[in-house]
């Protein structure tokens, strides 16, 4: 029988606090333009609200434009008319300028770079959802005008301390190792639902499905149709449904090509699209010796847990087949991305099987890691075939092994410290 979840709402109906709201806030000085870009409905337009509250609140001047809404593209026909109808609104004294949607100017890029090139008084701060022209074609135009800001979805920290109304936020380590009944609940949660933000808000199973399935809807009826201009968008709907029934799994071009009925090429344009447009991310091979190790198949996780499990209508599964296994795998992918942003993931696995489920690179060792959705008790905790096999052959300093509770260190293995990590460790404050 399926698992009947638990669904938390916090004691008080409080506003997620968004981590990355204080860079946000510093940048606002700084007279490169800000560019928030991310997935559709992963919070940007509120996050641009909070700022433009806190310039209002040191008596700053704004203008905000929805460019999704109202007549406001009507002043977006050319730079001209723009930077009169600004100069109406604000003067020609220091400002900042909110323009949430900015993917829908044509040539948005060439048009910001126009606008800050004719050093106005005003900070513009602008905003797009899952946009190539909005986050690829500007990186060209705006060269050294401009600082992007990816926006994820809600992280298992902004969860669990809304959760919790932040009662434990500076001691989640004491939350998770004390009230673990708790944060076992919400761990199956946010494994289950992810982290849209009116999907962590929604306090029924009901609410929070039929708000992921507007939001996977709207992404494929209009980002994907408008970028890709396909009429077989099953086949690609398809794509996204075979991806989310392989995460953690090496992906063969060729197998999926055959399964579809479309060529290889066409499913690499596919998968470059869901990269891009924030629902996947893409984990290559780490390899040394490329006749025993893979070295082309990739693997990919998806950038929220909630559109992985809509794609399989798993919603109300969790904990009841195999899969939960790689769900907890890409759960730790993104805690070990957002505790190490400067090192890139990687994955190892022979032709024979031995495999580890990320090797980091990017600091002065790599930092191997192997995930274990398991409770593993210290009187049997065992170091695995793979993760020896991985030690005799790249000697690392140190190879942690991620679980649900244990936390111990082995003494050392041919020079290798193998360490036992609960998953919690890798929530940062």
């Amino acid at each position: 029988m399926p698992i009947a979840l638990p669904i938390l709402s916090p004691i008080i109906n409080s506003m997620i606090k968004r981590t990355i709201l204080p860079q946000l806030i510093a940048h606002l000085e700084n007279p490169e333009i800000t560019v928030i870009t991310g997935s559709r409905q992963s919070g940007k337009t509120t996050l641009m609200e909070q700022l433009k509250e806190q310039v209002e609140k040191n008596g700053g001047k704004t203008l905000y434009l929805n460019l999704d809404t109202g007549n406001a593209m009507s002043y977006f026909h050319n730079q001209l008319d723009f930077v009169n109808f600004a100069k109406l609104q604000l003067g020609n004294s220091k400002a900042y300028i909110f323009i949430d949607e900015m993917q829908r100017v044509e040539n948005a890029g060439l048009f910001l770079k126009g606008l800050y090139d004719s050093h106005l008084p005003y900070k513009f701060i602008v905003s797009g959802s899952g946009s190539l022209e909005l986050k690829e074609k500007i990186k060209e135009s705006l060269a050294g005008r401009k600082r992007i800001f990816e926006i994820n979805t809600i992280s298992f920290l902004e969860f669990v301390n809304y959760k919790t109304d932040y009662r434990y936020s500076d001691k989640l380590l004491d939350f998770f190792t004390v009230d673990t009944s708790t944060s076992s609940r919400l761990l199956s949660e946010y494994l289950s639902f992810g982290g849209y933000p009116k999907v962590v808000i929604a306090e029924t199973l009901e609410e929070k499905s039929k708000i992921i399935q507007d939001i996977y809807e709207s992404y494929l009826e209009r980002d994907i149709k408008d970028l890709l201009h396909i009429q077989k968008s099953a086949i690609f709907t398809q794509l996204v449904t075979l991806i989310a029934s392989q995460i953690g799994q090496p992906v063969n071009y060729t197998e999926l090509g055959s399964t579809l009925g479309i060529n290889t090429e066409t499913i690499k344009h596919y998968l470059w699209y869901l990269e891009k447009t924030f629902v996947l991310k893409r984990v290559s091979p780490h390899f040394g010796n490329m006749r025993k190790e893979l070295t082309k198949m990739p693997i990919f996780y998806f950038k929220d847990l909630g559109m992985r499990n809509y794609a399989l209508n798993r919603f109300s599964h969790f904990g009841t087949d195999v899969m939960s296994g790689f769900l907890f795998q890409n759960l730790i992918f993104q805690l070990l991305q957002e505790k190490y942003p400067l090192y890139k993931a990687a994955y190892w696995r022979t032709r024979d099987g031995s495999e580890v489920d990320f090797v980091l690179t990017g600091g002065v060792e790599i930092m191997p890691c192997e995930v274990k959705y398991s409770a593993i008790s210290e009187s049997k905790a065992t170091i695995p075939r793979s993760v020896i096999s991985y030690i005799s052959s790249y000697h690392p300093k140190k190879i942690s092994l991620i679980n649900l509770s244990l936390k111990k260190t082995f003494k050392t293995i041919n020079g290798t410290e193998v360490e036992f990590v609960p998953y919690y460790e890798l929530v940062d404050n």
